[in-house]
């Protein structure tokens, strides 16, 4: 499941329209080629994509290849911020029937070992997951998924909004990881969208007060708009942490009980170590550098915690109603919109990987 292959042949049989997928060839090549599907099994349904997101871990494949230890080593399908609407239900499905729109979570767990079954699936080490190596991904016509990894969309929540349960399920789980409530003052490092949805999350968790720091000008205006307390500019240079800190606790009146790194430098996670109170707790979410060299010592002596997210679990029916309910408005996070032709997807990932004013762009199928 979330498998497929690549076709040699342009059009399908017996006259029937052949499944088109975005295909990562090398760096930088993106192409749209036939994409033939699995079977669909008992507990399958196949899924007509109608909306799919481009993610940073998207981008960086496209870039390079890689992603941490993930290598990409032959052609794959990219993509996997995605929801859709049920064309065809295996045998054994009860709970979805054909026309049903919904959202995708991506990664498929074996279901077996003992993370999985302590439900802590996130951490599964033979987990498949969409657009990660090898696993082809949904930016396709059509994919063929789980049936209990597919959830309804509530009426009044689009497709996009329901593909954007991906990176907000991110900040749900963060803020779980945490226990964000409302006697949490929050600190947020990065306003990209990872900071963004944990912006959000965090304020539909009930943190009082949210200060989110960055470099960028637009992206701290976004920030502003979405309902952040305030914002602050800091710099790139780790001299500065200290002067970053001053203002920090300055823009926040009150102690930072839980701060998110969601860059993932040595700058920013010195800067959440030193901003967050004695018993307070730093949240690493962005992983831009894998080693860093941080202030352990005297965060240690002051019992401030580190915790680790990676990716979610168990978010998309809290995500879902807290966009139903209109506890999080995901909708202006999209700043621009392409179909899924050959020349928009390439235009698309170059906006993407620009950066600048460019939040999260989304595929419309």
């Amino acid at each position: 499941m979330g498998k497929g292959g690549m076709s040699q042949e342009g059009s399908g049989e017996n006259g029937v329209e052949e499944n088109l997928a975005a295909w990562l060839l090398g760096v930088n090549n993106l192409k749209i080629q036939p994409f033939h599907l699995p079977p669909l099994g008992p507990h399958d349904v196949r899924v007509k994509m109608k909306a799919v997101g481009i993610c940073g871990s998207d981008v960086h494949f496209l870039k390079t290849l890689k992603l941490a230890h993930f290598v990409v080593k032959e052609p794959m399908v990219i993509g996997h911020e995605c929801a859709g609407i049920v064309a065809e239900v295996g045998a054994d499905v009860k709970h979805l029937v054909t026309g049903d729109r919904v959202a995708l979570e991506p990664g498929i767990s074996c279901r077996k070992c003992r993370q999985c079954k302590e439900g802590r699936y996130n951490l599964c080490s033979d987990m498949k997951f969409y657009a990660t190596p090898p696993t082809h991904g949904s930016l396709a016509n059509e994919v063929v998924h789980p049936a209990d990894l597919c959830f309804k969309l509530p009426e009044n929540v689009s497709f996009e909004e329901g593909a954007l349960c991906e990176p907000l399920g991110v900040g749900v789980h963060a803020c779980r990881r945490t226990n964000v409530g409302p006697e949490t003052n929050v600190l947020v490092m990065g306003a990209g969208p990872i900071g963004l949805v944990t912006l959000m999350a965090a304020r539909a968790f009930g943190a009082p007060r949210i200060v989110i720091v960055d470099v960028d000008d637009y992206r701290l205006s976004v920030a502003k708009d979405l309902g952040a307390d305030e914002v602050v500019k800091v710099s790139l240079d780790i001299q500065d942490v200290d002067q970053d800190v001053t203002k920090i606790q300055k823009a926040m009146k009150a102690e930072v009980d839980v701060s998110f790194d969601c860059a993932g430098f040595e700058k920013t996670m010195s800067t959440a170590l030193n901003a967050s109170r004695p018993g307070g707790k730093v949240c690493l979410i962005g992983l831009g550098h894998i080693e860093m060299t941080v202030p352990l010592g005297p965060a240690a002596a002051r019992e401030v915690d580190i915790i680790g997210v990676f990716r979610y679990k168990n978010t998309y029916p809290t995500s879902l109603e807290f966009i139903r309910s209109g506890k999080i408005d995901v909708k202006p996070l999209i700043t621009h919109r392409f179909g899924f032709s050959q020349k928009e997807v390439e235009e698309a990932f170059e906006i993407s990987a620009r950066g600048g004013n460019a939040i999260k762009v989304m595929f419309n199928l």
